[in-house]
């Protein structure tokens, strides 16, 4: 057994491959060239920052790939900034992976004297480079990406006009609120200490500039609440907005009339505390998921420009611009993007985006091919017959019952401050008819006094931090949520449906079983050799699983969708369907390739779906506590296989279309259940829409997801029970960290009702009462994800 030798560059092992460069040995040319690349520019350092660092790159990058980036029209769309030197673009590198990668891009002006200045966003995975066009041309910076093994990715999508991440004006709001806060808190402390030998005249001078201060926090800072409190008040429903809206209100002019009559300080501090610490908290749980997009669709997934032919010539065209009648040359891995009949080559169509199908369909010239597909075999021509805005996965994707029947849930935490905030205005208008009775002089400031101290600010800092701290230990661990919401949708779950194709199984690898006469290493050899020949996803799948060989094919020939025959060291060997290898075809259950050598049966090799490691595990724990169903566009031939994995009470059910898994859905839910769909691609997509909360399933994050409440990355499924478990202790700590705030009510509103609430209370239980419940949630938050150990 040969001893394996690892790529200098990405790490793999180079088998038989003998490349060396300066003592070095590489995988392939790619990894190679690279590696020259960097080391003629000294910037070799890449490879100390982290080992083996680099992608592999033994496929090859098609040579005109980028030409539709020299279409001014394509280009003009992309570039963010142009001025007669310079061109501003932002690149999403997939591949970016470590600090390496960052240390490497970031000094592309060392490779291209074109190449201004580069900045790499790590978390987005994006590049904003800046170049000079008149040195290096935007096809050429795409072209020097992808040839140091970072190939952007350019999506249709990028044509649409992008939503900004977090908007600018909460962060100023924020950071106007704490200016003046810190400040208030400050010209305060004279009230605080109840100082009697300061100046009267300085004593003014603070209030007025503590009430200065205040008013752009009552006019800007605040704007959110009043948003929100605004939209509620429209749909006749009372979210906590409103009651703290009232609050803030009551104690800005409740401390601008103490100040004017010169019969107190007011409350400027609690007031700008109470702005300032909620703003805080919606920062946080918008900066949480601000770097995932939630609401891509099919444009995120097809490619901006295709090639089409024209006299004979390959001509790039934007994917708007294509036209019915046009002829597409389609390569190897690419995307259909219309609606078209094959005129020329082999198609071999996965369709698992579009159906779920976890095998590539053979398609002969003449037959119609629906966008969505991808090419698995070599080039074909596709005549297109609709519009891309008229295709089959267009029209999937924005038929009309791809809608909800029904809105996602409302937080209870709303639904808490409603009643919340009838008991407070119970509590002042009792508080006034006591001292209507009693000295009508002290109703204004008793009613004032309890509206500012029972504000349920509490209530909505408790469930901002709670939430924004539980979104960024989700983050953590790869489960990205669309908002807040999710997590009390996520808590009430009791039915979880689940994708099968691509979410439960990895569509990279199959698992293979051969049945038949046992196979010698000299043969297994020549039927690696021989499946190497094909572009066959089944022959691909085989090669990789006996390995790479030098062993040379002789007399190789291949009949379409049927199989492959050759001599391998002077005997034939075929592979092929049954009906190839044995004139027979007794329709056998599942995926088979069959395999013979000098036209003598030696036996077969089943392919079936290679489940996720973790899926095992990870249906065995959900069965305790949830109803389980798994769900799948293949047929039934692994029903017994899923069977063992997900228990005898799973429904099963098999060669549903997308409308059949939205139709699933909907009956779960007329049977009052309340339904989590997990899947990965667009025929789970509606399904996804239709339950309480949808998961999409991805290998990484940053690429296509159907539109979603939540992204998970492939590798943390079997996280999914512990991620649930987390979200259902999210309304406990927002209650028990509420409990804590009644406490300081009730010592507020002790003084409050006497009317006689004091700047120094008021001053020691605001702060107290927020610093407390921001510890308490972050806190308790942390500890039960260390206990759940994530």
């Amino acid at each position: 057994m040969n001893k394996q030798t690892a790529c200098y560059h990405c790490g793999e092992d180079c088998g038989e491959v003998k490349i060396v460069l300066a003592e070095k040995q590489f995988c392939c040319e790619g990894c190679k060239t690279v590696y020259q690349i960097l080391n003629d520019h000294g910037l070799c350092d890449y490879y100390d920052l982290n080992n083996n660092p680099g992608k592999n790159l033994r496929q090859s990058i098609r040579k005109n790939k980028f030409a539709f980036l020299d279409d001014e029209k394509i280009a003009g769309q992309l570039i963010s900034f142009r001025n007669e030197e310079q061109t501003h673009i932002s690149f999403y590198l997939p591949h970016i992976h470590c600090s390496s990668c960052l240390y490497l891009i970031e000094h592309l002006h060392k490779i291209h004297p074109g190449i201004v200045r580069t900045t790499v966003n790590f978390s987005r995975k994006e590049a904003d480079i800046i170049f000079n066009h008149k040195k290096i041309s935007l096809r050429e910076v795409a072209e020097l990406l992808t040839r140091i093994g970072y190939e952007p990715y350019i999506s249709l999508n990028q044509l649409k006009e992008k939503k900004p991440r977090l908007p600018r004006t909460m962060i100023y709001q924020l950071g106007i609120a704490g200016f003046c806060f810190v400040n208030i808190m400050l010209m305060s402390f004279p009230e605080y200490l109840g100082l009697k030998n300061i100046e009267t005249s300085l004593l003014h001078t603070f209030r007025y500039l503590n009430l200065a201060l205040s008013v752009p926090v009552l006019i800007f800072s605040a704007q959110p609440f009043y948003e929100s409190a605004w939209k509620s008040l429209q749909h006749r429903f009372l979210n906590i907005d409103a009651p703290i809206v009232l609050a803030i209100w009551v104690t800005f002019f409740r401390s601008v009339f103490e100040v004017l009559t010169n019969t107190g300080s007011g409350y400027f501090d609690s007031f700008s505390g109470i702005v300032f610490f909620m703003l805080i908290g919606r920062v946080l749980q918008d900066k949480t998921y601000q770097e995932l997009s939630f609401d891509r669709d099919y444009t995120s997934y097809f490619p901006i420009a295709v090639t089409v032919l024209k006299d004979d010539q390959e001509v790039p065209m934007a994917l708007p611009d294509i036209q019915p009648g046009q002829t597409l040359l389609i390569h190897n891995e690419e995307l259909v993007p219309a609606d078209g009949i094959l005129t020329r080559g082999k198609a071999f169509i996965d369709y698992s985006f579009v159906t779920g199908e976890s095998l590539p369909v053979l398609k002969e010239v003449g037959e119609i091919i629906y966008a969505g597909g991808k090419q698995t075999g070599g080039n074909m021509e596709l005549l297109v017959v609709k519009e891309v805005s008229q295709s089959y996965l267009t029209r999937l994707w924005n038929q009309p019952n791809n809608q909800p029947t029904e809105e996602k849930g409302i937080s209870f935490v709303h639904l808490l401050s409603r009643y919340f905030t009838y008991i407070v205005l119970t509590i002042a208008s009792l508080t006034a008819l006591y001292w209507w009775a009693n000295d009508p002089v002290r109703i204004w400031p008793a009613v004032t006094a309890v509206l500012i101290i029972a504000c349920p600010c509490a209530l909505l800092l408790s469930s901002t931090f709670t939430n924004g701290n539980i979104l960024r230990i989700l983050g953590r661990n790869k489960f990205y949520l669309r908002n807040a919401q999710a997590i009390e949708d996520i808590a009430t779950i009791d039915h979880i449906v689940f994708d099968k194709t691509g979410t439960l199984t990895t569509t990279q690898l199959h698992d293979i079983i051969y049945e038949g006469e046992p196979l010698s290493k000299s043969a297994q050899e020549s039927i690696a050799a021989l499946a190497a020949q094909s572009g066959h996803p089944l022959s691909k799948a085989l090669a990789r699983h006996f390995g790479r060989n030098s062993l040379i094919v002789q007399g190789f020939h291949e009949k379409t969708g049927r199989g492959i025959e050759g001599l391998i060291n002077g005997d034939l060997y075929a592979l092929g369907s049954q009906q190839f290898i044995t004139g027979k075809n007794t329709h056998p259950g599942g995926t088979r390739v069959y395999v013979s050598r000098e036209g003598k049966l030696l036996g077969f090799f089943s392919f079936r779906n290679h489940y996720r490691n973790a899926v095992n595990d990870l249906l065995q724990d959900l069965q305790s506590d949830f109803e389980l169903s798994v769900i799948s566009g293949d047929n039934a031939s692994e029903r017994s296989t899923l069977r063992n994995l997900a228990g005898k009470k799973t429904t099963l059910l098999f060669n549903q279309q997308p409308a059949d898994k939205s139709e699933y859905v909907r009956q779960l839910k007329d049977h009052q259940k309340r339904v989590m769909m997990v899947g990965d691609g667009l025929n789970d997509a509606i399904a996804m829409r239709e339950s309480h909360i949808g998961i999409a399933m991805a290998e990484d994050c940053n690429t296509f997801t159907p539109a979603s409440d939540g992204i998970l990355e492939s590798a943390q499924l079997g996280k999914l029970n512990r991620f649930i478990r987390l979200c259902r202790a999210n309304k406990q700590i927002i209650l028990a960290s509420f409990m804590m705030s009644i406490v300081y009510n009730i010592i507020g509103l002790y003084f409050a009702v006497q009317g006689n609430l004091s700047p120094m209370v008021a001053a020691i239980l605001m702060p107290s009462s927020s610093i407390s419940i921001i510890g308490l949630t972050y806190g308790s938050t942390n500890l039960v994800a260390r206990w759940l150990k994530l």
